[in-house]
């Protein structure tokens, strides 16, 4: 007998050695026999199909689907193979070359119910949602107990908006396998997305239970109790969260937001310090949002929001390129929000929305907010066109929708604010895609092509910072409703709770944009203004226990601070009629605030910063003519606070100086406003009709 025979005779004792150190996870032992099997026999049909099984265990899947493919060679007619090979080329992410794989395993064997359920996870990554549900019922119909096919089909219903079946469908995952740990997390985030909040933490307490070192239900939880303005649980879940695991995606960035909405600042220049260090290094530590409170630098806020969008909201190929369109009569304008309702945005652009010129201009609200039937609901169902309710549609039906309105300009009135819904413009709504209003920064996104603002707002040395083209408005960027009704209410200062005598300082901005050096600043001016007292929002019943106690820390007594509690917005802007001053925080301004301070006839007072939310307040000053109140350093804002505090006289005449400007200026001149922000969406549309790309966009001032 030659060796050759000898080996040959060895073959199934040396198989049998590689599958016990294969299934005994020794990677490294097992390779080594496959591959001296194959130097005997290289067409060992086992050893080839488990050596590529393997490589793709060890995540070598390159390699993977070379052997695999070299066993089907030998024998085509085995299912597993196929399946396999086709796992490998997903996770090489060539998606159709996967399906077809898989097509052929199930050809060989019709009730294959792996290989249907992996065949719905690559038409969930092609976004082919349809047929990932149908998917998932053949390998369910095949396997009645596959929980993790109930699981991903939940999946798809959750993206499709579907909750009620996304819900029973996690529901038949658990029945089925009642430690199912990602069940009882995903359908948390169903009923979270369905305002069901206790249900909610139910569902990521009972993932928990069932694995308590889960760091995804530990970081759920927090969400839904910052939904609830539980700080300080939340607070406690995402700590929880991170010392289980430390580099938990973007968990740094929302658990400093929520102390941030606190005004907890205990080991805040370490916890900084540690957030955009991890920033520079293109760590996922942090949404772009709370970025903007927390950092003065352009680049940083730019590396945040690039970070997050390649993480979370990538371009997506899932519908073919727009082709190029022809003009319309109109130029097709398609506003996207979550926010047509009492909100911010809407109490901005309101009364834009109604003074389009609709002989030029077809407006489309796309609403996927919910359904408040408040006022200014109510008003907006009839600003627009047309508005359409979108909010139980998904993303691609929406941009399918506004593909099929022939919307020439999707503007994002949202970017990265809550509810937001970015996967819209990931699929191209529309040929030219706008950022503007709702968040004050770069989107990060390529697919955002403009982004609008004003001269003070982006410096052209500033252009770098910001991933879209920027369209410069004349005045400023914000609109502003001019029909904001101020109750008649006969504030004093007695019964809104401000002593009967001293100067009062305001600042109304979100308790989250008051950074330990601002509140420095604030009590640098209280401590030499004598009788003065500040009044600020209380937005949760944190706020003035914090705030009070770091003002003794500075040497300021507590009760200088006064709060005040949310309000409907007529009394709130009637009751700042009552204040001296508004001081403004940085690095992000008061923007909407400071509008609704200005209308009342209330001074704002600023500190000019480096980004765009720390110079929101230059902008609207400077279009109401006001750029004295614009200061360049703390020092000269300090100053200035405390010159009008002791000079009456100065004080009276700005303000009227303000009472004057307030309906002769631009800022509150909306026609003036729309007819700019008009030009701008014209001078954009042609750019695209003459096959142009996006470029920086200046509208004259006329």
């Amino acid at each position: 007998m030659t060796m050759k025979d000898s080996a040959l005779r060895q073959l199934p004792a040396q198989f049998q050695k590689a599958l016990t150190f294969h299934r005994q996870g020794q990677f490294a032992l097992a390779q080594a026999v496959y591959e001296e099997i194959l130097e005997i026999q290289p067409e060992h049909f086992d050893a080839l199909h488990l050596l590529g099984v393997l490589a793709a265990q060890t995540r070598n899947s390159r390699r993977a689907v070379e052997l695999i493919s070299k066993a089907i060679e030998i024998d085509p007619n085995i299912a597993a193979t196929y399946n396999n090979r086709a796992s490998a080329l997903k996770e090489l992410e060539r998606f159709e070359e996967a399906l077809a794989s898989y097509d052929q395993a199930i050809a060989i064997k019709a009730d294959y119910a792996e290989a249907y359920f992996n065949r719905g996870v690559v038409l969930n990554e092609l976004k082919q949602f349809a047929a990932a549900l149908a998917s998932y019922a053949q390998a369910i119909a095949v396997k009645p107990d596959f929980a993790d096919a109930y699981f991903n089909r939940g999946i798809v219903l959750k993206e499709l908006r579907q909750f009620d079946a996304a819900l029973a469908s996690y529901d038949q995952a658990i029945a089925i396998k009642a430690g199912h740990a990602e069940a009882y997390l995903n359908r948390g985030n169903v009923l979270r997305e369905l305002g069901q909040f206790p249900a909610a933490l139910a569902s990521y307490d009972r993932a928990i239970s069932i694995r308590p070192d889960y760091p995804a239900g530990y970081f759920s939880r927090g969400n839904v109790f910052l939904d609830l303005k539980q700080h300080e649980a939340a607070i406690a879940s995402y700590d929880q969260a991170m010392a289980l695991e430390p580099e938990f995606k973007f968990l740094q960035g929302l658990s400093q937001h929520a102390r941030m909405q606190i005004c907890d600042w205990r080991d805040f220049d370490v916890r900084l310090a540690s957030l955009l260090a991890g920033i520079e290094r293109n760590e996922p530590v942090s949404q772009p949002f709370p970025v903007l409170a927390l950092s003065e630098s352009g680049a940083l806020q730019r590396k945040a929001a690039e970070i997050y969008v390649r993480q979370e909201y990538p371009p997506s190929h899932a519908l073919p390129p727009i082709p190029k369109r022809h003009r319309h009569d109109r130029i097709r304008i398609g506003y996207f929000s979550a926010d047509f309702r009492s909100h911010p945005v809407a109490t901005l652009a309101a009364e834009l929305f109604e003074t389009h010129d609709r002989s030029r201009f077809e407006t489309t609200a796309f609403s996927f907010g919910p359904d408040t039937q408040d006022e200014m609901r109510r008003r907006l169902t009839g600003a627009f066109d047309r508005y359409i309710d979108v909010k139980n549609q998904s993303h691609q039906d929406i941009a399918l929708l506004a593909r099929s309105l022939e919307i020439d300009i999707a503007v994002d009135l949202m970017a990265f604010t809550e509810n937001c819904r970015p996967q819209i413009f990931a699929l191209r709504a529309a040929p030219v895609q706008v950022s503007y209003l709702g968040y004050p920064g770069t989107t990060g996104a390529q697919y955002m092509d403009y982004l609008i603002a004003d001269w003070t707002l982006i410096p052209e040395s500033s252009q770098s910072h910001y991933s879209e083209k920027i369209i410069y408005l004349p005045h400023t960027y914000q609109a502003n409703d001019a029909k904001r009704s101020i109750a008649d209410t006969g504030f004093t200062r007695e019964n809104l709770g401000l002593p009967p005598a001293g100067f009062v300082f305001c600042c109304f901005n979100n308790n989250y944009k008051i950074t330990p050096g601002t509140f420095d600043t604030w009590m640098r001016i209280l401590r030499r203004a004598e009788g003065s007292v500040l009044w600020l929002l209380e937005d949760n019943a944190s706020v003035a226990k914090n705030l009070r106690r770091e003002a003794v820390q500075r040497g300021v007594e507590p009760e200088r601070l006064v709060f005040a509690k949310r309000a409907p917005m007529p009394e709130h802007l009637a009751r700042q009629r009552v204040a001296d001053l508004f001081i403004d925080t940085l690095p992000y301004n008061a923007h909407t605030t400071a509008s609704e301070a200005l209308w009342t006839g209330l001074p704002v007072l600023t500190c000019i910063g480096a980004t765009f939310a720390g110079r929101v307040a230059a902008s609207l000053l400077k279009a109401i003519e006001l750029p004295e109140l614009v200061t360049s350093n703390q020092d000269q804002y300090v100053e200035l606070a405390l010159e009008l505090a002791a000079d009456a006289q100065r004080l009276a005449r700005i303000k009227q100086k303000l009472a004057d400007n307030r309906l002769r200026t631009p800022l509150f001149d909306i026609r003036l406003f729309t007819k700019h922000l008009e030009a701008a969406y014209t001078i954009i549309d042609e750019r695209y009709h003459a096959g142009l790309p996006p470029e920086h966009t200046y509208v004259e001032c006329n």
